[in-house]
């Protein structure tokens, strides 16, 4: 046996005297360390597997791999849905609410992060040539909470779809209310609700993960037709919360999509890739050209 590792060795020597002299192998050749982008790849939070960050982008921010859908920013989700050009609006909308300690340190923060004036951008566009109102939650604002300009942007987005008679759609992903804002907060369900009880047009609402708290308990829930992302975390408490208040163990599918479609809670679950089309669709079924 050794002498079988013996020629072994020579023949690998020989092999590698050989590859020297084509000059096909440099035994002293330095190695250069090379600096890879941060930004090359990304990983997905739900199979771990690693994606190159140009492959998820044209793949609309879903992993090949699992199907898991990322979040998204607004401006991310405003040009997957709309055609080219739309119109951003309802900006600028100035925080009254600012007494809670560090609240607008946090708020300075959230708008140099997002580039966005708050929670919620509202836009104005079309989709494949149907010209309709689109409000985006951003879960990277504050976690796409609900304090007193987000629930007056929504509010007035649906008064402005009445006056302009086109149908609104909004696009959840929220941690609930503001808790900065108190009160103050809380009142935004019921003035979001109230909006959307005046609203004469068609109102579709896509849920996105996550989807909870008072904003799944106000307007998130009170569409004409109501979609859903797969997967999409939909609740209003948490699940250990409610696990311990009635001291049952609760479904592991419990506050998912999938569950919440099953006992009729929504309308249908739509891929990312197949959701302007869904929406247009839609549109065109209610009339809207």
């Amino acid at each position: 046996m050794q002498n079988a590792f013996d020629k072994r060795k020579e023949e690998l020597k020989e092999f590698d005297d050989a590859m020297e002299k084509l000059n096909l192998k440099k035994r002293d050749k330095t190695i250069v360390v090379k600096q890879v982008p941060s930004d090359l790849m990304d990983k997905c939070n739900k199979c771990g597997r690693f994606i190159v960050k140009e492959d998820l982008i044209a793949n609309l921010m879903v992993c090949p791999y699992c199907g898991h859908h990322k979040r998204l920013s607004a401006k991310e989700r405003l040009n997957q849905v709309l055609d080219p050009g739309y119109e951003i609006i309802l900006n600028n909308i100035e925080e009254k609410h600012l007494d809670f300690p560090d609240y607008k340190d946090k708020l300075d923060k959230a708008r140099e992060e997002t580039g966005d004036d708050e929670s919620v951008v509202c836009a104005s566009g079309m989709i494949d040539g149907i010209k309709v109102l689109v409000g985006v939650m951003n879960s990277y604002f504050m976690m796409g909470s609900m304090g007193s300009v987000t629930g007056e942007k929504i509010t007035r987005l649906f008064e402005l779809g009445n006056e302009k008679k086109l149908p609104v759609i909004m696009f959840t992903c929220s941690g609930g209310a503001r808790m900065q804002e108190g009160v103050i907060s809380l009142m935004q369900m019921a003035k979001t609700s109230e909006a959307v009880g005046r609203f004469n047009e068609l109102y579709i609402a896509v849920l996105t993960d996550p989807t909870t708290g008072g904003v799944s308990a106000s307007f998130a829930t009170l569409a004409d037709i109501t979609l859903a992302e797969p997967k999409a975390l939909v609740g209003f408490a948490g699940k250990r919360v409610i696990e311990r208040t009635i001291k049952e163990t609760l479904p592991d599918e419990f506050q998912t999509a999938e569950f919440l479609l099953e006992k009729g809670f929504l309308d249908a679950i739509v891929l990312r890739k197949d959701l302007k089309k869904k929406l247009n669709l839609l549109l065109r079924l209610h009339n809207y050209r």
